[in-house]
């Protein structure tokens, strides 16, 4: 028989065995714009995942200047590594985002939004970022994208909805990610503001530590413009989104304490100090 003391010793081998043993890490590849949600998700992939790289794409957009909003919030985030790919000259259409000849569409308030299918929606824009990020993911070894679409408040575009996603996703699985022969497996896109309002996205971000420093950072309005006071549909569903969650948008204080922007006169400002910001 065993004696005492060998008895004792080995759950404790098997204790110190389990103890010292790391889980392997967890990756994931954040496709950040540098607007709204993107940098939301990207906060929310932090807190999820062990290790976080971005992607972001120059495509020729109006508002390029989210780019360089990118490249600084990947760097407040502290990512593992930040990628621009450009790929100018690809995507065409008449959305005003990447045809300089069509006009923005201004509305007074959010309430005076049309509905349906923006003009600013531009064709398989979504389908083709998610397919380069994918193949950038494979190359680094990640089988985990994360991406900002939501199928709420979305302007109507149809590559932000939870069937285009996973339609995507099947897609991707069955033409690179198999699992087979030496191939990766088990890809993944996650949406994690899929079924959020713009209220419940800013309260998401309000939970997420750093997130709403980065936001200051961040760029919405599809005219490019800073300070942030056009009335296209992004820039109004953002500021309805902070207005209803009783939260200032840190991308207006901002503005507002560098002294180009006056201080809304929405409930959520009521208490605004200009007290700010950190320098990115």
């Amino acid at each position: 028989m065993p004696s005492a003391a060998r008895c004792c010793a080995w759950p404790l081998l098997v204790y110190e065995k389990e103890r010292t043993m790391k889980p392997t890490p967890t990756k994931a590849l954040v496709i950040l714009s540098g607007g709204q949600d993107s940098t939301t998700c990207l906060y929310w992939a932090k807190k999820e995942f062990d290790e976080v790289h971005a992607v972001t794409f120059d495509y020729g957009q109006r508002h390029s200047v989210e780019v360089q909003a990118a490249r600084i919030i990947a760097r407040l985030a502290g990512v593992a590594s930040h990628r621009v790919i450009a790929i100018r000259d690809l995507l065409h259409g008449t959305s005003p985002l990447v045809n300089p000849s069509s006009e923005l569409e201004q509305y007074e308030d959010h309430q005076s939004l049309p509905g349906g299918l923006e003009k600013t929606f531009v064709p398989m824009r979504n389908q083709l970022f998610i397919t380069i990020a994918a193949n950038h993911a494979y190359c680094i070894g990640i089988s985990n994208l994360v991406t900002g679409v939501c199928q709420e408040d979305f302007g109507g575009y149809p590559d932000c909805t939870e069937a285009f996603i996973h339609s995507l996703t099947r897609a991707i699985q069955e033409g690179t990610f198999t699992g087979k022969d030496g191939a990766l497996g088990s890809f993944f896109i996650h949406t994690p503001l899929m079924y959020l309002t713009k209220k419940e996205s800013v309260l998401v971000a309000h939970g997420l530590e750093g997130c709403m420093r980065a936001l200051q950072w961040s760029h919405t309005a599809y005219d490019g413009e800073y300070p942030p006071t056009g009335r296209d549909h992004a820039s109004l569903l953002r500021a309805k989104g902070f207005e209803e969650a009783g939260l200032p948008d840190p991308l207006v204080l901002r503005a507002v304490a560098e002294g180009v922007m006056s201080v809304p006169d929405t409930p959520n400002y009521v208490f605004f100090h200009p007290r700010f910001y950190d320098a990115p």
